[in-house]
C-alpha cells in the first residue's frame, strides 16, 4: 500500500509542476507582447519594459495603446512606487 501512495504522490507532483510551468510561460509571452506595444514609443524603453512586465505579471493585464487608458486595468493604474507616483508605465 505504501509504494502505491508514494507513486501516486510523485505522479501528482510531476503533473502539478508541469502545469504551473506552462502557466508561467504563457503569462510571460502575454506580458512580453502587451508591454512591447505599451512601451514602443517610450524614451526609456528598457525601463518601461521592466516595470510594465512587473505590473503585468501581478495584474494580469496591460492597458491598450502606448499611453493612458489606465482605467482599463485598475490594478495596473493603482500600483504606486515608494514616492507615491505610478509604478506602471
Amino acid at each position: 500500500m505504501k509504494p502505491f501512495v508514494a507513486t501516486f504522490m510523485l505522479m501528482a507532483l510531476v503533473f502539478l509542476s508541469s502545469s504551473l510551468l506552462q502557466t508561467t510561460m504563457a503569462g510571460s509571452s502575454f506580458c512580453d507582447s502587451k508591454c512591447a506595444v505599451r512601451c514602443s514609443k517610450a524614451s526609456l524603453h528598457d525601463r518601461c519594459l521592466k516595470y510594465c512586465r512587473l505590473c503585468c505579471e501581478e495584474c494580469h493585464c496591460v492597458p491598450s495603446g502606448t499611453f493612458g487608458n489606465k482605467d482599463e486595468c485598475p490594478c495596473y493604474r493603482d500600483k504606486k512606487n515608494s514616492k507615491g507616483r505610478s509604478k506602471c508605465p
